[in-house]
């Protein structure tokens, strides 16, 4: 397991992602002390929710649905969000 410091990972996310997309896990240290641990996600077990982007989509249309919003559908909903004011 590679070792790297809080400030290093700010500097050097890039590597960082690459080890652990290469498989290896990589802990994060934070005045010495461990804080975190980053790992490929294929070595956890996630709910069928959480891997699949599209799920949500069709979550927030249900719920779109159920309280009647000027929006049609959850894209046209992000559109509206993300458009410059």
């Amino acid at each position: 397991m590679k070792v790297m410091k809080a400030k290093d990972l700010k500097n050097r996310t890039g590597e960082a992602l690459r080890l652990v997309r290469q498989g290896e896990k990589v802990m994060i240290t934070v005045h010495g002390k461990p804080g975190a641990i980053l790992s490929p996600a294929e070595s956890i077990h996630l709910p069928e929710e959480q891997t699949k982007p599209e799920e949500s989509g069709k979550e927030i249309e249900e719920a779109l649905k159920r309280s009647k919003p000027p929006f049609r559908s959850w894209k046209e909903a992000m559109n509206w969000s993300r458009r410059k004011r």
